[in-house]
């Protein structure tokens, strides 16, 4: 994913921080569903969508919602007519954002590269850059943060790698019998111990 951003910076923290190096950018980036999201504090619609966006976003990843965030990322790219009224716009969303910088030519880039004309718009990515969806607002809209299991099946199907190493043992535990082999084996592994206990507390009791 960090591919799509290889020579450019990104702007985090609410512009305050720079995520520039490709090695930044791959931590950043890397085994996460991207969200490009081309919108405008100005624009009407956007003004109406960018809220449900933000709490789509919180949801996903906010530790008041959830213990573990989603492997989501999100990068604006600005429509606004002066940096300023992007940064004003920032300020009210998340700080885990990430967005192009104010002018930068690579906002065109990316307007091309996926046939955005209209804002809002919300291009859904796959970890190797792949388009999920072209333009999730109606999706948001409709399903808010269960639409982001879908994207996340979709990016497993085509890349195995889409999970980091420590996550596979959170996906096996989803399922139905999973848990329950867990329990077993750790009801069976107590009464092992309990027994062995007390054959040793009897041998112990039986020696002169």
């Amino acid at each position: 994913m960090a591919a799509l951003f290889t020579g450019k910076v990104l702007m985090a923290n609410r512009e305050r921080d720079e995520v520039e190096t490709e090695r930044e950018l791959g931590l950043a980036l890397e085994n996460k569903v991207l969200l490009l999201y081309f919108g405008s504090g100005q624009c009407p619609r956007c003004r109406q969508f960018s809220p449900l966006l933000k709490d789509f976003f919180l949801r996903l990843t906010d530790e008041f919602y959830v213990e573990r965030a989603s492997q989501l990322v999100l990068v604006y790219v600005s429509r606004d007519e002066t940096e300023e009224q992007q940064s004003a716009f920032l300020r009210t969303m998340p700080k885990r954002w990430l967005a192009v910088p104010f002018g930068d030519a690579l906002k065109r880039e990316l307007e091309l590269r996926f046939a955005v004309s209209e804002v809002p718009a919300v291009v859904v990515l796959k970890p190797n850059g792949e388009v999920i969806v072209r333009n999730a607002v109606e999706e948001i809209r409709r399903m808010g943060p269960a639409c982001f299991r879908n994207w996340q099946e979709a990016a497993e199907l085509v890349d195995r790698n889409f999970l980091l190493a420590e996550d596979f043992d959170d996906w096996a535990r989803r399922s139905i019998t999973d848990p329950i082999r867990r329990l077993k084996y750790k009801l069976d592994k107590k009464m092992t111990e309990a027994k062995d206990k007390e054959g040793k507390e009897e041998e112990g009791e039986e020696s002169p």
